[in-house]
């Protein structure tokens, strides 16, 4: 039962995070985060509590499980808190809190709409005639004088 509700968080999370609108994509990282925390706790060992002296130490539960969910839950709490103040930074500046499309996207889209084929490299060139292999001089820096000017 444990292994379909990991499923079943894990898999709603990972298609709330492809959508477009951050609040969605806040839900799918609260599912996601609590699907591969409750993973973690699965894979440990159960037992009595990891305390000396509660019991037997073979019969005691894994510790390590135990912290690293801890450790998951502050960091998907820090995650989470980040992308509500981005979401509603976006909702307040722009009406909405959609991801909007950036140029290399949109032409990306234009090219597959096309079903032509991004500028392809066909090699070729050489070292200086490539205008994809750009490799820009580095700045020059003079000597430095002793009182810190150049």
């Amino acid at each position: 039962m444990l292994v379909i509700a990991v499923g079943l968080l894990t898999a709603t999370g990972v298609t709330l995070l492809l959508e477009r609108s951050l609040t969605r994509i806040l839900l799918g990282v609260i599912l996601f985060g609590n699907g591969v925390n409750l993973l973690i706790l699965v894979g440990g060992r159960s037992g009595v509590a990891p305390v000396v002296g509660a019991g037997p130490e073979d019969e005691m539960s894994d510790p390590l499980p135990q912290a690293m969910v801890l450790t998951a839950i502050v960091i998907t709490f820090g995650l989470t808190a980040f992308l509500a103040a981005v979401a509603y930074r976006s909702w307040y500046l722009g009406g909405n809190d959609e991801v909007q499309d950036d140029v290399e996207d949109q032409q990306i889209v234009a090219l597959a709409a096309r079903n032509e084929v991004a500028n392809a490299d066909l090699g070729g060139e050489g070292p200086g005639d490539d205008p994809e292999q750009v490799d820009p001089e580095p700045p020059q820096r003079g000597p430095r004088r002793p009182g810190g000017t150049r």
